[in-house]
C-alpha cells in the first residue's frame, strides 16, 4: 500500500471512462482547482496594475536606452515589481501545491499499473496531461480574466 492509496476510491471511477477522456477530465478538474485558487488567493487588482506598471516602465526604458543613468533607476523599478508581482503569485502555490504532488504521485502508480500505455497521440500520461493542461490553463485563465 503506498502513499496515494487513499485517492483510490475517489479517483478510481474517473478512471473507468474511456482513456484519453479519463485523463483530460482529471486534466480539467486539476488545472479548475489551481486556476480558481490562483484567481481567490491573489489580488487580481493589484496583480494588473503591477503587470501594466511595468509595461509601461520596460516601454520607458527603450526610450533611455541612450541614458544608462535613468535605464538603471527604471530598471531597479521594475525588478522591484516584478518582485511584488512574483510575491503574489506564490500564494496559491503553496496552497495547492502538496495535493498536486500526492494526486500527481497517484496518476503515476495509476499508468504504471496499467503498464506505461500511450494515452494521446502516441504520448505517455505525463506528455498527454502536461500538453492539455497547457490549453486548458490558457483558456480558463483568459475566460476567467486572471492577470
Amino acid at each position: 500500500m503506498d502513499y496515494t492509496s487513499f485517492l483510490d476510491p475517489v479517483l478510481n471511477p474517473l478512471m473507468t471512462i474511456q482513456s484519453p477522456w479519463n485523463l483530460i477530465l482529471m486534466a480539467f478538474i486539476i488545472t479548475g482547482i489551481i486556476t480558481l485558487a490562483y484567481k481567490f488567493l491573489t489580488d487580481q487588482k493589484l496583480m494588473k496594475e503591477l503587470k501594466d506598471e511595468m509595461k509601461s516602465m520596460q516601454k520607458e526604458m527603450k526610450e533611455f536606452k541612450n541614458n544608462p543613468e535613468k535605464m538603471m533607476s527604471l530598471q531597479k523599478d521594475v525588478m522591484s515589481k516584478n518582485m511584488k508581482y512574483m510575491m503574489q503569485s506564490m500564494k496559491p502555490t503553496l496552497f495547492t501545491f502538496i495535493p498536486i504532488i500526492i494526486i500527481f504521485g497517484w496518476l503515476r502508480a495509476y499508468y504504471t499499473g496499467l503498464g506505461n500505455p500511450d494515452v494521446l497521440f502516441g504520448l505517455s500520461w505525463f506528455w498527454s496531461y502536461f500538453i492539455v493542461t497547457i490549453v486548458l490553463s490558457i483558456s480558463l485563465r483568459k475566460l476567467l480574466k486572471i492577470h
